[in-house]
């Protein structure tokens, strides 16, 4: 598992930019975002995490990797899906991992060419397959491909975290939110992970 190799300069850059975010960064110290370097294993956790909180994405992912032994392609193939519902995994996400792991057989999804496909290409083509929508396409981008401009305006936890550091007691809009994020740039991602670290007890990992 390793860091992004960007890390320490996006944090320079944003203690820089925005004063909430350089109290943020400083709780967090010696912490920072990994990637397993598993692309099936990312977009799992992604579908497992998808409009569910993060205790709650975290608990039925041990349950999947205690069942699996070891979460991938071939391991989840293998097991009945009542098993996986009994971890707690719906039909429907259940479903979605089945389409993933089909599109990796044929070669729907093409890993070795992602790296120098743009964040919209990767995006194209992971939202073709049923169940990966663009929120589930942007944490793969974020975790995995680790791209540094990622701003998944979408995501609840991050709106929530950004209405509690910058809001005033009316909110702020959409649109003031994406100003807002503007300010971050290139390293939005970044921004994105302290963000979701300030709501959650432990970090948040796909």
């Amino acid at each position: 598992m390793t860091c992004p190799n960007y890390w320490q300069e996006a944090k320079e850059h944003l203690r820089s930019k925005d004063d909430i975010l350089a109290d943020l960064i400083a709780l967090y110290p010696s912490e920072t975002m990994i990637n397993y370097h598993d692309a099936f294993l990312t977009l799992v956790k992604a579908i497992i995490g998808q409009q569910i909180s993060v205790s709650a994405a975290n608990a039925i992912g041990q349950r999947v990797e205690s069942l699996l032994g070891k979460i991938t392609l071939e391991t989840y193939l293998e097991t009945h899906p009542e098993s996986l519902r009994q971890c707690g995994l719906s039909r429907q996400k259940i479903s979605y991992i089945n389409n993933i792991a089909q599109a990796f057989q044929n070669d729907i999804l093409t890993p070795q060419s992602w790296e120098k496909m743009s964040d919209k290409a990767v995006m194209e083509q992971l939202t073709s397959i049923k169940g990966i929508g663009p929120w589930t396409a942007q944490m793969f981008l974020i975790f995995h491909l680790h791209r540094q401009d990622i701003f998944p305006l979408a995501d609840l936890g991050l709106i929530n975290a950004i209405q509690q550091h910058y809001g005033s007691e009316k909110g702020l809009t959409k649109t003031q939110i994406k100003e807002l994020s503007h300010r971050w740039k290139p390293y939005r991602t970044v921004a994105t992970w302290y963000l979701w670290r300030s709501l959650d007890p432990v970090p948040v990992q796909y």
